[in-house]
């Protein structure tokens, strides 16, 4: 499946391998992945069931990998944000009828939501206002 650009789009463990491989402070390696996978989301994935994703990822774009001795290595060719960027986009098209600040109220309302995190919203409402 592919979005209204032709970016195709990660199913949810692919998601869960991006996440984590824009979370690591440089390259991860795949059994990197493997522990963090298991300690961070709660799923004991085999090794060929990671690779299989990874591959998934390359042939989308999304990571190249390469190895060092016998470890294999991931690095993030696409940028996080951007993909977080088009996804809200999506989201608001499609749950909001396009209208960011129903976004907005959907995010805020129900939560407990600092002081502090308002303050930084209108902040960054108003630069975006200039």
């Amino acid at each position: 499946m592919e979005t209204q650009n032709n970016e195709k789009k990660l199913s949810a463990c692919e998601t869960l391998i991006m996440k984590l491989v824009w979370d690591a402070e440089g390259d991860i390696s795949v059994q990197k992945l493997i522990v963090e996978i298991r300690e961070r989301y709660g799923k004991d994935y085999a090794r060929t069931t990671v690779v299989t994703f990874v591959k998934k990822l390359m042939d989308k774009g999304y990571v190249s990998t390469y190895r060092v001795g016998r470890a294999s290595f991931v690095h993030a060719e696409r940028d996080e944000y951007q993909y977080k960027q088009r996804l809200m986009s999506e989201a608001t098209d499609f749950w909001f009828e396009g209208k960011p600040s129903a976004l907005l109220a959907a995010v805020c309302c129900g939560r407990n939501v600092p002081k502090e995190e308002f303050l930084e919203m209108r902040k960054l409402l108003d630069e975006l206002d200039k």
